[in-house]
């Protein structure tokens, strides 16, 4: 690949240092997927600028416009504290006619709106959960035909914000209580679904109209106390005491029958396509005891660190990091936004 001027897009407090030395791990846990992606640009020959975003789009299009980058690498989560903004901030650039990786702003609405996408999945027959909305400030009226247990997430939030052992309500008593928690302290509807039990997997995909699916993965609960549901809580994702005390990992599944292989890289597609995403995506699964597969959610732009997820299952395929990395800015160079059909 041609050496590339690439502006680097991440959240204001999480522009990375230049080197790790005299970090605690705490704080680099904050950016770690910022530093990796930086740092790997620059060892890879590209002219790399960082752009912390708050709350205005001022200093960006004065940036592009000044300094011209060929791609801006888009690392956003949020734009003024709102998990949804991201999209808006990534429709700016497409005005812009600035080429971008990652995921589209039609692909990023629907995948961050959950109890849309789950509409839409549902629509196009893709497997999921039975579920039910639960909107702010309205009366909590049990659904009657759903079987318990009951999980329940924020219809908006990820990251596993708000989610923890008391999700999964077992009686009408505990699913109202949570309910109103998530009401209270994620400020967002409630999404409210069967749980599925059995295991945890996730698929990433990468691609524009071609997908090219990576290997199975799986997070394997360790030694949860009694009583506790295999979930992937607040704690298990992103505390690391956590996970060493209890043997929480995440590695290539094994012993998947090559059948549920096969279904679970034709559906990763299928929801791809239906979510219409771009770039690079990971799904999460639920693979019950009898081998019935469901969908939990599409997360576009997933964490792009060396170490997590998706970049490990891109090395179990035989594509080290920087290899990934060239990939996501082909695939940013090479999407067909709207844009380009007037170009001449």
């Amino acid at each position: 690949m041609k050496k590339l001027r690439i502006l680097v897009a991440v959240h204001e407090t999480l522009i990375p240092p230049a080197s790790l030395k005299g970090h605690e791990q705490s704080e680099i846990d904050e950016w770690r997927t910022e530093f990796d992606v930086v740092s790997h640009l620059n060892k890879a020959g590209h002219d790399v600028r960082c752009i912390g975003l708050l709350d205005s789009l001022t200093e960006l299009r004065t940036t592009i416009q000044e300094w011209r980058p060929h791609l801006v690498f888009n690392l956003l989560e949020e734009f003024d504290g709102i998990a949804k903004q991201d999209q808006h901030v990534v429709a700016f650039l497409e005005l812009l006619r600035q080429p971008y990786t990652g995921c589209n702003p039609r692909g990023l609405m629907l995948s961050r709106d959950k109890v849309l996408s789950k509409q839409l999945l549902a629509y196009h027959r893709i497997p999921t959960p039975q579920f039910a909305v639960f909107q702010r400030g309205k009366r909590v009226r049990l659904p009657p035909k759903m079987r318990y247990p009951l999980f329940v997430k924020s219809a908006t939030d990820d990251a596993s914000l708000g989610i923890a052992q008391a999700s999964v309500c077992s009686d009408p008593a505990s699913l109202k209580e949570r309910i109103e928690f998530v009401h209270e302290q994620t400020d967002s509807d409630a999404l409210v679904e069967e749980y599925i039990e059995g295991r945890e997997i996730y698929v990433g995909v990468l691609g524009n109209d071609r997908l090219t699916t990576l290997p199975v993965w799986e997070m394997s609960f360790g030694s949860l106390p009694d009583g506790q549901a295999p979930i992937a809580t607040r704690k298990v994702k992103w505390d690391r005491r956590y996970q060493v005390r209890h043997g929480i990992t995440t590695n290539a599944a094994q012993e998947l029958p090559d059948a549920v292989v096969l279904q679970l890289g034709r559906l990763t597609k299928r929801i791809y396509r239906a979510l219409h995403l771009t770039g690079y995506a990971r799904m999460d699964f639920r693979l019950r005891a009898d081998g019935a597969v469901f969908v939990l959610e599409a997360n576009a732009n997933p964490n792009l660190a060396e170490e997590e997820d998706l970049a490990r299952s891109a090395r179990a395929a035989g594509i080290d990091y920087d290899e990934l990395l060239a990939r996501i800015l082909s695939l940013g160079i090479g999407y067909r936004a709207a844009w380009r059909a007037n170009e001449a």
